[in-house]
């Protein structure tokens, strides 16, 4: 669930999906609904939450996203208290793999893309063909 939550991030909204199938006259499924935080475990939500305020990484030269600064998740933790730290470290943790692999991917396929067409030169040809 994490990893499509993170893929959705370009996606339409559940407002919009649930708008769309009104106007088409179709039933709303499940699989397709765009996941929301709510649709997670407390614990998880937690997670979500409290990753919000911790700082993001990148590295300078390539604009690469390195994942989170963690030095601030003491005082966090005893600022909100939550109730099982060890499981929303974990929680934590794997949300940030996923982003950092989300991230990394797009990035690579946008530097494919951009490589692709300084390759061809950035033109498009056409060609008309009279016969």
């Amino acid at each position: 669930m994490l990893e499509r939550y993170v893929r959705q991030e370009d996606e339409i909204s559940i407002d919009k999906y649930l708008s769309i199938c009104e106007q088409l006259g179709e039933e709303p499924d499940p699989n397709k609904m765009p996941l929301e935080t709510s649709d997670f475990p407390t614990e998880v939500q937690v997670a979500f939450f409290i990753f919000g305020f911790l700082e993001d990484r990148w590295e300078g030269m390539s604009g690469t996203y390195m994942g989170k600064t963690w030095n601030n998740l003491e005082y966090l933790f005893t600022l909100y208290d939550p109730d099982n730290k060890i499981t929303i470290l974990y929680f934590m943790k794997m949300w940030e793999e996923v982003v950092v692999s989300f991230r990394a991917n797009k990035s690579e396929q946008r530097r494919k893309a951009e490589e692709s067409k300084s390759a061809s030169g950035g033109k498009t040809f056409t060609h008309n063909v009279k016969g």
